[in-house]
Formats: C-alpha cells, structure tokens, sequence
C-alpha cells in the first residue's frame, strides 16, 4: 500500500473569519436562489426550469401536432441535459404547465392524470404523457433562427436558451409566484387578449400612463373564474407600483327548491382554492358553531362544480349567508401581487404594469432584429449561389465541357466565371436534371422573390417605426390564435359591514352574564336556575346576573354618568371566576357599576341620578363603539333600568333619601339621547334613593329589610305628579329592588 505525504502545513486550509466566510458564502447562495430559481425573467415569464422543459420538449420535436411522449421521458431529458436537479421538482413543474386550473394558458398538452382542483396529486410520470401547444409554441417561434442568446449547459455538453423568444406576454398572462431569499414574486394571470390590447395602446402612444392601460387590462383574470372585488383605485396602485393584491370571490348563484327553499351553488372557485380543504373548512365551521347561518355542506361536482350551501332557516338573506362566509372562509381569499421580476440585464427589480409591457416589446424588437438578421444572411446566401447558377444558364455548354474535360474544374471554372469557392461547389453538386429550361425559370423567379424579400428585410431593421408596425403584426396574429373570453368577473368593490349585521359571523347560544360586586365579569351557558350555587373568589358575591345571548351587546352603566358596550361573546367562560371588567372597558377607580343589562334593539331605559333627576333613553343611542363608554348622565347616576314593553310600564316610582315616596305618570319623562334630565322628586335635603317604573293594572312592588317582596295595593295615594315632594311611604319600604 502506498502513503501519501501529507501535504505542506497549510496547503489545504485557508484562514479566513468566520462572519466573512459564512457573509460571503451565503450571498452566493441567495444571488443563485434569487437569479437561477425562485424569480422569473420580465422577457418570457419563466424560470429556469420552465423554459428549459418546454426547449427540451422543443428539442424532442414534442409539437402540437406530433404524438405525446411518456413524461418520464422529457423529465429525464430535462434533468440529464439542462437541469440537474432532483425529477420529482421538474415533473411538478411540468404538472403545473399542464393545468388548466393553474395556468390560464397551459404550455403543456398532457394527457393522463394531471392532478385536479379537490388537491389531488398527478399520477407517476411513468403513467402521463405529454406534447407542447400551440400556446408554447409561440413561445418558441423562432427559436432556431437566432432569437436569443445561448449559454453552455451545466455541463458544457450542450447549449440552452438564456431566454425564449416569447410571442405573447407569458409573465402576465400565466402569472408566477416564488419565493427566493429576502424577496418574493407574486403575479396573478390576466387574460392575454387584454395584454395585447394594452401593447397596441403602447404602440400607438408610448406615453400612455398606467391610468390608460387600466383601461385596456382592468384586472386579473385567473384560470378558474371568480369575480374580484377590489376597487379600481386598489388596481391602479397595484399596477402603477407593482405591489399590492386583489380580492377574489367565488361564483354563486341562488337555487330557488320552492315553498320558500332556497340553496347556494358555487360554480367557480377562487384562484389556488383546493375544494376538498374549501370543504373541509366550511364542515369545521359548522361543528364548531362558528358559521351560525350555515346548514350544511356538500360536494355535488362532476367535470364543472357544484358545490351546495344549505342555510340554516329559509328566512335567512342569502346575500348574508355569502357575505358571513366570504369572511370566514376560502370562499373569498386575497391574492397578493408582488411583480419582482429579473429584468434584461438580470437585476431583480418591482416593475408596473407599464413597465412590463414595454420590457416585452423591447425584447420583441430584439428578437426580431435577431431574426430578421438571420434571415438576412440566408437569403444572401442563397442569391449568391443562384447568381452563380444564372451563369451556368448562360454559359451552359462551356460550363459543361469544362466540368468533362478539364481535371481540376473547380479551378477553371472560378478562374473562367470569377465565381466563388461556394458557387463553384454548388454548381458542381448540382444534378444535371436540374439545369433544364423549366429550371431555369424556377430560378429565375427564386432570385427575383429572394431580391424583393431581402430588400425588405434590410428596410425594415433599419427603420424603427417599421419594425414596431412588424411587431403590431404579430401581435395581431397571436391576439387570433390565443382569443378567449374574460372568465374573472371585475365588480364593484364590496364592503360587507355596510348590509351584514356583525352577529351573523357569531353563533348564537343563550348564556347568563354573571358580574360580582369587585367587577369580575364571565358568561356561563344556558339560564343559572340557582345563584346561590355560583362560585367566586374569596370575599366576593354576586352584583348583577343579566340572561342573554353570545350574540347580544351588553350596556353596562356605571355611577360616572357612562354607558359601555360589551359584546357578549367577548366574556370568559363561566367554568372560571371570568376576568375583571376593567380589562375590558376605560372604567376609573372611583366609578361604580349602576346595572348590566342585554342590549334589545327599539327598547328603553330610564336613567335616573342621585341628584333625582332622569330621563327615558332609546337604547341604540346608547350604543358606544370604544372602550371609553358614552357620556349619556350629566351627573351621578343612581340607576339605569330597562322599561318593560310587555306588559307596558306607564308610571315610575321614586323613593327619596327622606323615606318619603313620589309616583308619577312615566309620559312625564322626556326622551333624550343624553343630557341631565328633568326633575324626578324634589327633596329639602339629600336625594334620590331608588327608582322604578311599573305597569299600573299590575301594581308596583317593592322589597322589606328582611329581602322580602311586598305587594303595593294602595300604591295610587301616593300618585301625584312629577317632581312633587311626595310622602312617606309604607312602612319597611326602602328600595324596590
């Protein structure tokens, strides 16, 4: 066995810091992520495994008309040939190119098992099979004729194309999404007819602003339907700065079943949406009670889909039930837009909508310089060598002796006819057959044609305003072949407070709001038959029990003159001791709580202050939409007490801090919004004590020192009117409550 000396000291090693290694290391990997995976080219829309699939595909002559191949086939090309890297990545992205729910226009005709919108995966590459369309191969035209640029493969064995020659705006019109590192590209498909619209618009008027494109593109336009609803201005900054996103909704529409029943049927899925976790969701939702209006859920889809929205009751707005599961489930998602793309040169940058366009028309005028020189140089080519024949025509018999007669002919006849190296081979490799006087004509014609056919081309790249009328040609003609009707519907923007009540995204369930006298709030299921079974911290009881539902606002007065608004899903469990209501609301140290009651839309409370002055209050004005509260009591409120409706309250009684008691007609009361009322009972000295209101054909009722109800049958001898001084009242009576 033979050892090795080791090599010198240091040979093998490089000292270097770690933070500068590791800084500059890294950076080669983040430029490698960001240029040669995750970003695609401004130019032709692709990342490097795309545009080398379909130039292997191109290579393997997978065109339209020609017959499939194995995928397995092309992913082996792929990977032997342009892209080393794993196949399980270069058949997903062949998969994608494929599908028609992810591409708005496939590259890829496959056929087999190509995955579906529910989430399921495509079948083994050793099962599909695959061929190029007619939409790839206006990518590709042109390919061979000088297009574009070449580089060396991975390996040095081969060349690949740095970019395709992209005969439509792939980048817009299929979109892309990567994310590399430290940047991201999010860009949504758009329906090519409108891209080529907006190019023409260019065209005609390279000062067109993004405002003008809007015009021409209005919006996406994404595979699977949908309607957007973002508002044009959103659109319009999103396309003049290239960040931004678009809101997208599924299609509906209302099935009436008769007698009042009615069910949604979703037909078009948002962009991205797998129906089968779309599903999933919504039948969570339901279990979870967190979609109160929903019924039920099923899939019903065959080829087209059909998925079914049961409400909960008929006399549910479907336009409500759509609006609560729009927010709270897939059915409306947000697709962001992020047009961070390579640009010519290879430089990530965020380009508009503008800017993309006239990137692609330079890359266009390029390519067809590109072309046009390569054609340039091959009808050149081809006169030359029929100029060389025109000569053999006139000098036919000459040329034939020579060729018989003479033992270097090549020689004698450049020398006899000053033709060239290349005429002379020509002519010599030409069939005798082919110098009859038909032929002669033929040549005559292909000279004549080539002539007026090179004069155009030399025209026409030395000429800028005729090479951007070539262009608009083109265009045209891809605009014909690649025609297809808007699928995304552009709407007006939505904004779902504006007809959807809040509750509708809360599931309704009765509770009992428990508030004990430190302030410590919870919300326990179903009605409390016994409070004296209810649990609380050391030196704590019960204040204020209030029946409601999870749906309801609480309106919580408190002595400084201010009502809150508590929703009452917000409150903790009722299993624990709750949490402090100070949390939950601006309330200061000094202030006590007055009542807790549910909120009833059209109801009204009496407001009342120790002062003895009180108001009646509509209820929605009370209302407040911070924590703060609303000022409704100019003064210190001593109560705040629901008005029956049923039977309907019609007096109020009050009891002053003198024991003396005043009952009054509850018409008396003005209705205000807030303020300090008007004069309940008037007192010599201290104030009111406690308030009431009462149906009269029910009588008032009040409560002894003992807890006590009593029933007040002689209640009308101390009926006088408000703001009187009154009398002294039973004996016992105290508070009525």
């Amino acid at each position: 066995m033979t050892i090795h000396a080791p090599p010198p000291e240091g040979g093998r090693i490089i000292e270097e810091p770690m933070e500068t290694a590791l800084s500059r290391r890294y950076l080669a990997y983040a430029l490698s992520t960001i240029t040669n995976r995750a970003l695609p080219d401004v130019r032709d829309g692709f990342k490097p495994v795309h545009r080398r699939i379909l130039y292997a595909m191109h290579q393997m002559r997978l065109n339209p008309q020609a017959a499939a191949r194995k995928c397995a086939k092309v992913v082996g090309e792929v990977m032997g040939g342009y892209h080393p890297h794993g196949d399980a990545s270069i058949y997903e992205a062949l998969v994608r190119l494929a599908q028609d729910f992810a591409q708005r226009y496939p590259l890829v005709d496959g056929q087999g098992n190509f995955g579906n919108i529910d989430g399921d995966s495509a079948a083994a590459m050793r099962y599909t099979e695959c061929k190029l369309t007619p939409a790839a191969v206006l990518l590709l035209d042109g390919i061979d004729q000088d297009a574009v640029d070449f580089r060396a493969t991975y390996d040095d064995q081969d060349e690949e194309p740095v970019v395709l020659p992209a005969g439509f705006p792939n980048l817009l019109a299929n979109g892309s999404s990567g994310i590399a590192v430290g940047m991201a590209t999010s860009i949504p498909p758009h329906n090519v007819g409108e891209l080529l619209d907006a190019c023409q618009l260019l065209l005609d008027r390279p000062e067109a602003t993004t405002e003008d494109l809007v015009q021409r593109v209005p919006g996406p336009d994404f595979p699977t339907g949908g309607v957007s609803v973002e508002g044009a201005a959103s659109i319009l900054d999103a396309y003049e700065t290239g960040r931004g996103g678009v809101r997208l909704r599924a299609r509906w529409e209302t099935e009436d079943l008769g007698r009042g029943v009615w069910r949604i049927v979703v037909t078009e899925m948002p962009y991205q949406v797998q129906k089968s976790k779309l599903i999933e969701g919504l039948a969570d939702l339901i279990e979870h009670k967190k979609a109160p209006l929903l019924g039920d859920v099923r899939d019903e889809s065959a080829e087209d889909i059909r998925l079914i929205l049961e409400p909960k009751n008929r006399a549910i707005e479907p336009e409500m039930l759509m609006e609560s599961l729009f927010k709270l489930s897939d059915l409306e998602v947000r697709f962001p837009i992020n047009m961070n793309v390579l640009d010519a040169s290879g430089t990530p940058r965020v380009m508009g909508l503008k800017d993309c366009l006239r990137a692609f028309l330079d890359h266009r005028r390029e390519v067809l310089n590109r072309r046009s020189q390569w054609r340039i140089a091959r009808v050149e080519k081809r006169l030359h060598l029929l100029e060389g024949l025109r000569i053999v025509f006139l000098n036919l018999d000459e040329v034939i002796r020579i060729v018989r007669e003479e033992e270097q002919p090549k020689a004698v006849l450049i020398a006899r006819f000053g033709l060239s190296e290349l005429q002379a081979d020509f002519i010599l490799d030409t069939r005798l057959r082919q110098l009859a006087r038909l032929e002669e004509m033929t040549i005559e014609k292909e000279f004549k044609e080539l002539s007026e056919e090179l004069a155009q081309l030399k025209a026409l790249t030395s000429s800028e305003g005729k090479q951007w009328k070539a262009i608009s040609k083109e265009l045209e003609a891809v605009r014909k072949a690649l025609v297809s009707p808007r699928r995304t519907t552009i709407a007006e923007a939505v904004d779902a407070s504006a007809f959807v009540a809040p509750e509708a995204f809360i599931p309704r369930e009765a509770i009992t709001v428990i508030l004990s006298e430190r302030g410590w709030i919870r919300a326990a299921k179903g009605k409390v038959d016994d409070p004296s079974e209810l649990k609380f911290k050391e030196g704590d009881q019960l204040a204020f029990l209030a029946p409601a539902y999870t749906t309801d606002k609480l309106l919580v007065g408190a002595s400084d003159g201010r009502i809150f608004t508590i929703g009452a899903d917000k409150l903790a469990s009722g299993r624990g001791h709750g949490e402090p209501l100070r949390l939950m609301i601006d309330l200061d140290e000094s202030a006590q709580i007055v009542n807790l009651v549910a909120h009833q839309p059209g109801a009204k409370l009496l407001i009342a202050s120790k002062a003895g002055y009180g108001f009646v209050a509509p209820e929605d004005d009370l209302l407040a939409q911070k924590r703060g509260g609303k000022q409704v009591l100019n003064g210190e409120m001593l109560a705040m007490l629901r008005i029956p409706q049923s039977p309907a309250a019609d007096h109020v009684a009050a009891i002053g801090e003198n024991i003396k008691t005043l009952i009054f007609p509850l018409a008396e009361l003005p209705e205000m919004g807030r303020g300090k009322g008007v004069k309940l009972q008037n007192f010599k000295q201290g104030g009111l004590a406690d308030v009431a209101v009462f149906n009269a054909e029910a009588g008032p009722e009040w409560v002894d020192g003992g807890g006590r109800r009593r029933n007040w049958p002689d209640w009308k001898d101390w009926l006088g009117k408000r703001a009187g001084a009154g009398r002294q009242g039973p004996r016992g009576l105290r508070k009525f409550r």
